[in-house]
C-alpha cells in the first residue's frame, strides 16, 4: 500500500462514484419544478428501475409524490452551470424554467417534462415504498421509457467525441467532473 488518508465520517459519500449527476423533472396540477440531484442509480435490468433521493423539503418531491411520477434527465458538461443553477434554487420561490432558462418538451408517457439538451432521459414511476421514501428520501423508480442523444450513446454505449457533451458527476462546493475516456482492459 502506497498510504492513505483518512476521510472524515461524514464526506465518505465523496467516495464514491455513483452515477452521473440528474437533473429530476416533476410536474402535477399545472406546476412544474426541476432539480439536480447527485444521487441515483441504476438497480435492475427488467423492468428497468433507478433509485434517487429527493429531499422532503423540495417541490420536486411533492410534485412526485402527488404525481406518482418524475424523470431522471442526464446533463451535459456544457449544462453544469444551468444544473448547479436548478440545484441551488428552490422551485417554490422561482420559476427555474423561465429564470433559469431550461428548456422543456413533453414526455411520452409521463407527467413531468424532457429537459432540452440532455444526454438522456429516463421517464420514470414511482414504486411506491413508503417506509423507504419518508425515512430515507429514497425513491424507486420503473422506468417506462428511456431515450438517448443518438451522437452521445450508439450501439448500447455511450460515446463522448465532444468534450462539452459528456456527462457530470458532482463533487461538492459548486465542481463537478466531466465523465473519462473510455477503455477496454
Amino acid at each position: 500500500m502506497t498510504g492513505r488518508v483518512a476521510v472524515p465520517l461524514p464526506k465518505a459519500y465523496l467516495l464514491l462514484n455513483h452515477g452521473p449527476t440528474v437533473l429530476v423533472s416533476s410536474a402535477h396540477g399545472g406546476r412544474r419544478n426541476v432539480m439536480a440531484a447527485a444521487w441515483n442509480m441504476a438497480l435492475d435490468f427488467d423492468p428497468p428501475k433507478v433509485a434517487v433521493v429527493i429531499d422532503k423539503a423540495t417541490l420536486t418531491r411533492e410534485l412526485v409524490e402527488a404525481s406518482g411520477e418524475f424523470v431522471l434527465n442526464v446533463p451535459a458538461r456544457q449544462q453544469a452551470a444551468m444544473t448547479l443553477a436548478v440545484g441551488t434554487q428552490s422551485g417554490r420561490e422561482i420559476d427555474k424554467f423561465s429564470r433559469v432558462a431550461v428548456g422543456a418538451t413533453a414526455a411520452s408517457v409521463v407527467g413531468a417534462p424532457l429537459i432540452e439538451g440532455c444526454l438522456a432521459w429516463l421517464e420514470c414511476r414511482v414504486i411506491a415504498e413508503p417506509h423507504i421514501q419518508q425515512t430515507y428520501d429514497l425513491f424507486l423508480g420503473e422506468v417506462v421509457a428511456a431515450w438517448a442523444d443518438p451522437e452521445a450513446f450508439a450501439n448500447g454505449r455511450w460515446q463522448f467525441a465532444d468534450a462539452a457533451r459528456r456527462s457530470i458527476h458532482y463533487q461538492a462546493g459548486g465542481r463537478f467532473f466531466a465523465t473519462g475516456e473510455a477503455f477496454d482492459a
